[in-house]
This record gives C-alpha cells, structure tokens and sequence, in this order.
C-alpha cells in the first residue's frame, strides 16, 4: 500500500510517453516486412496518406492487388494483408520474391509516371 502513491505517477509518466511516441510517429510509415530478418539496406521510408494524397491515389487495389483464379487481381483487393503472406523472401514455387514485388510496384509505378524515386538510396534512407 505504502507504494501505490508511487505507482501511480509512474504509470501516468508512461502513459504519456507511450502517447507522445504514438503521435510522433503516426505520420511516418516505413516498409519494413518481419520477412526482411536481414536486410542489407534499411526499410524504405514511405509515408503512406502523404503518398496517396500526392499522388492523388484514391483506389486502394492500385498497390493492394489481389489474387483471383489464381492469377494477379487488381478486381480483389488485399489491403490488410501483408505482402509477405503471398511474396515470400525466397519463394519455391515461382511466384514473385517480396523484394522484387515491393520494386516492381513502387518502382515500375514511378517509371511508367516518370514521378517519384527511383534509385536505391531515395527510398531506403540510411541514418546519418
């Protein structure tokens, strides 16, 4: 009983850490797939509204495709699942690896646009 006057405090401070850490990173989003266990490049910065609202992107299923008959969807969307539940790191079995569905993506999306990165460093910005 007698440290409940301390505790109390003590939760409230890290409660509001926890908040003002939540809020300072709510506008920024990397890609950064568990898959990766060991990336030679770090996660690609990518602050998702901030893109689609640049690049007056309304329709989820643009980058969320999906898979119907067995075949890339872009009828079916997969937002909310992760890539790397369809894109495996080292696949087997012929599909697309999850590095080359993330650049085929992005990248092919910023070539046909002529728009946006394109190299290696303008994406996966390393710490200074």
């Amino acid at each position: 009983m007698k440290r409940l006057p301390l505790l109390i405090p003590c939760l409230a401070l890290a409660t509001l850490l926890a908040t003002q850490l939540a809020f300072a990173q709510e506008g920024m989003k990397m890609l950064k797939p568990a898959a990766f266990t060991n990336p030679q490049r770090p996660p690609a910065v990518f602050k998702h509204d901030e893109h689609n609202q640049k690049a007056k992107l309304d329709d989820c299923v643009r980058c969320h495709h999906g898979v119907e008959n067995g075949k890339r969807s872009t009828s079916v969307s997969s937002e909310g699942t992760p890539c790397a539940d369809c894109h495996k790191v080292k696949p087997t079995d012929g599909t697309t690896s999850l590095t080359k569905a993330y650049h085929s993506q992005c990248i092919g999306c910023h070539q046909k646009l002529q728009k946006g990165p394109v190299a290696c460093g303008q994406c996966h910005v390393r710490a200074r």
